[in-house]
């Protein structure tokens, strides 16, 4: 069991979250715009915030902030903002 956040795992999730941010801002569903252009602005901001605080070497408020960005876009996924279909990147039905 791992129970530790290393520098590692943060900037695996910081691949992972970065990359799935480029994929939603293709793939806006019509009509959606307004809804998608929130959730990516605060995805961007907590991805900003997450390379703030791996600055300070403040790991765990890293992790968390990259937590909430990429919950961001698992929730404009789920919701139908965004059409994207990759479960290795999101939460798809």
């Amino acid at each position: 069991m791992q129970n530790e956040i290393t520098l590692e795992k943060v900037e695996k999730y910081f691949n992972l979250t970065e990359t799935a941010l480029v994929e939603v801002k293709e793939k806006i569903i019509p009509g959606m715009e307004t809804d998608a252009h929130e959730i990516i602005e605060m995805v961007t901001n907590y991805i900003s915030d997450a390379h703030h605080f791996e600055e300070k070497e403040d790991l765990i408020n890293a992790f968390a902030a990259l937590n909430y960005a990429h919950g961001w876009l698992d929730s404009g996924v789920r919701l139908g903002i965004f059409d994207v279909h990759d479960d290795k990147l999101f939460t798809v039905k």
